[in-house]
């Protein structure tokens, strides 16, 4: 690796630390007042309407946050190619949200559950509406983090702001979700004014024919990411289903501690990503020593977030949330193997499978592992609440793991050599 490749990675890769404080860190401020001023119930209501709304977030970005970053990476010095590929995307994105938001409503009417709690539904799917126009697809693959970093920062800022200001007791609960919403929709406004003034990219109206290109080519992506969200949003949803808006608040209060420590292995991961695509353009060998150092890296670090979260577990949950919230420390220590997990995971699929042109296999590891959950969620869930959704979480992460491995050294793709490793230290 050269010295300004080397600079601009670690450049890309602060910049996404500062955005992941932004976006993990900041939240986990609001966490332990929140819950201490909604409670138990309240909390749960919330994580609950943010799981059901998470399906049309994943529909809406339609694997476009991998697909479409790795086609602007390559494109990247193509004006003309980068301007065909940015209009496409943003079309499908914005029909998707509109079906989306048109499926909501017709839930809202239809679903008495859902109608009770109806205003709740329409602010968190202003989620949706950020995800839809905030272009975080299209700076990673231009590899310009540092300029939407601030954007985020001041937007997060201002709505952590706003949690303590204006919620106060349980009745502000949809008021809460509102503003957890903002944040990314507030960012998008200014993300696309320092687009506008780029003389790299040359406007142009969507046509038919690219946007037919760009679902094509995201169909396998978009595919494995609605899988993931089946071991994601719908443990939270079918958890509110079976044992109600407490339990699933004392899942979700200690599950985004875990998202939270999970955020600071992103930037590593979101950096490198449009790096190993321009790599494997011209050297399998070259691309695979790379993700063999960064999975190095990657596995060590979570493997420390790992121990930590297990071993005091109990001190976070009691300092975090408060004594209230006791019941979530086996759930913490159920789940604190993530960090290391979801590391190997994201090197052994997306780091290595996409880049190697091996987008069918990444799906197939993805729905079968998406198979293993919804098998083992309603027994689990049905005998032992919040724990058994957590069990059903890591048992999926730990089978995902191993169809990996297995697809790897099915196709020739060794990345444990030890004298990697050596040299890697």
């Amino acid at each position: 690796m050269s010295m300004s490749d080397r600079k601009r990675l670690l450049s890309n890769m602060a910049s996404l630390f500062t955005l992941q404080g932004a976006n993990y860190v900041l939240p986990l401020v609001t966490l332990p007042y929140l819950v201490r001023v909604l409670g138990p119930e309240k909390f749960g209501l919330i994580a609950f309407a943010q799981a059901f709304i998470q399906y049309f977030v994943v529909a809406t970005d339609y694997g476009f946050n991998l697909s479409a970053t790795r086609e602007v990476a390559v494109h990247r010095n193509n004006p003309q190619k980068l301007g065909e590929i940015i209009s496409a995307v943003m079309a499908i994105k914005t029909l998707l949200a509109l079906a989306g938001a048109a499926i909501l409503g017709a839930f809202t009417l239809m679903v008495p559950t859902f109608h009770q709690q109806w205003p709740l539904y329409l602010v968190v799917y202003l989620t949706v509406a950020g995800a839809t126009l905030f272009p975080a697809w299209l700076f990673q693959g231009l590899e310009r983090m540092r300029d939407i970093t601030w954007m985020n920062m001041a937007t997060r800022l201002l709505t952590t702001a706003a949690i303590f200001i204006f919620v106060h007791n349980p009745q502000d609960y949809v008021l809460a979700a509102a503003i957890q919403s903002l944040p990314v929709l507030l960012a998008a406004v200014p993300a696309w004014w320092v687009l506008r003034k780029a003389r790299s990219i040359t406007w142009q109206l969507p046509q038919s024919k690219a946007m037919h290109v760009q679902i094509k080519s995201s169909w396998h992506v978009f595919l494995s990411t609605a899988a993931i969200n089946v071991y994601t949003s719908s443990n939270t949803f079918v958890l509110g289903l079976i044992a109600g808006p407490v339990a699933v608040g004392y899942f979700s209060a200690a599950n985004k501690v875990v998202q939270a420590t999970v955020g600071l292995l992103s930037p590593i991961s979101q950096t490198i990503y449009p790096h190993i695509a321009q790599i494997a353009i011209r050297s399998r060998e070259e691309t695979i020593n790379f993700i063999r150092k960064s999975l190095f890296y990657m596995s060590t670090f979570g493997l420390a977030l790992s121990a930590i979260l297990f071993i005091w577990a109990s001190a976070v949950i009691r300092i975090v949330l408060g004594d209230s919230f006791l019941p979530s420390v086996p759930i913490l220590q159920w789940l604190s193997l993530f960090p290391f997990i979801l590391a190997l995971n994201n090197i052994y699929g997306m780091q290595t499978l996409l880049p190697l042109g091996l987008k069918k296999l990444f799906t197939k590891s993805v729905a079968i592992s998406a198979t293993v959950d919804i098998i083992l969620l309603y027994p689990l869930v049905s005998s032992y609440g919040a724990d058994g959704a957590a069990i059903t979480m890591l048992t999926t992460e730990i089978v995902l793991f191993g169809i990996y491995t297995v697809f790897h050294y099915s196709n020739g793709i060794y990345l444990i050599s030890f004298p990697q490793i050596k040299k890697a230290i």
